[in-house]
């Protein structure tokens, strides 16, 4: 039988991986203070359990040597554990508001999340060299666990975590306004391949590769002088 100090540890290493999405067992240990044998046999358990999936790295660096460490990402069944109480609470919410107050009210919430999301967003996206990789640092700070890689002609934006994934499955309207909010953070169209909601593993956004940052701030400070 576990102890309340291995549940606890099991449970930080879970939310350690829901809050900043695929890690390495190395990087975990370091995070958590854990020892190389102690991260492994909770990581076993918590894969064995279903709470976590063991993958290959999604990309590999030609200077690295040797095989590639594997990485450990959220299940979606591990998604439901830790957020299925407060999504049930938060359905509920949306779908009152909807029922009493008509859905105008629901795509006026939308609307205002994505508006908010903007106003957040730009702070962090206009002061990045790369627009892109801006964004994923914000969305990583509003608990998205996102990272970027080049895809063709543009790079794909990957969200391994969505706080929001039960709500915005009954209530689409958040997806499409989020990605609409994507689009005024960068001053680009860019179109949602995929999203956790509609029960792929990852939110998949592609984005056109910007050769400058967005100058949004910069704009509004000139159109005062």
């Amino acid at each position: 039988m576990l102890s309340s100090d291995d549940l606890r540890t099991r449970d930080q290493v879970a939310r350690a991986i829901l809050e900043s999405g695929p890690s390495t067992a190395t990087a975990l240990a370091e995070r958590l203070s854990l020892t190389p044998a102690g991260i492994r046999r909770h990581l076993d358990q918590l894969v064995l359990d279903g709470i976590l999936e063991e993958r290959e790295p999604h990309s590999r660096s030609a200077r690295t040597r040797g095989r590639p460490s594997k990485v450990f990402v959220m299940s979606d069944r591990g998604r439901e554990r830790f957020e299925h109480s407060y999504d049930d609470l938060a359905v509920s919410a949306l779908k009152f508001l909807a029922t009493e107050g008509g859905e105008h009210l629901l795509n006026g919430f939308a609307r205002q999340r994505a508006d908010e999301m903007v106003r957040k967003g730009n702070a962090t996206v206009n002061s990045a060299k790369d627009p892109i990789k801006g964004l994923a640092t914000f969305l990583t700070q509003e608990g998205y666990a996102a990272n970027t890689h080049a895809h063709g002609i543009g790079v794909e934006l990957c969200q391994h975590h969505c706080p929001i994934a039960h709500v915005a499955a009954e209530f689409p309207q958040l997806c499409e306004e989020e990605t609409a909010a994507f689009s005024r953070i960068l001053d680009t169209h860019v179109q949602r391949l995929a999203t956790i909601a509609h029960g792929d593993g990852v939110c998949t956004t592609f984005i056109p590769q910007i050769k400058k940052t967005p100058t949004n701030a910069k704009k509004k400070r000139t159109s005062r002088r």
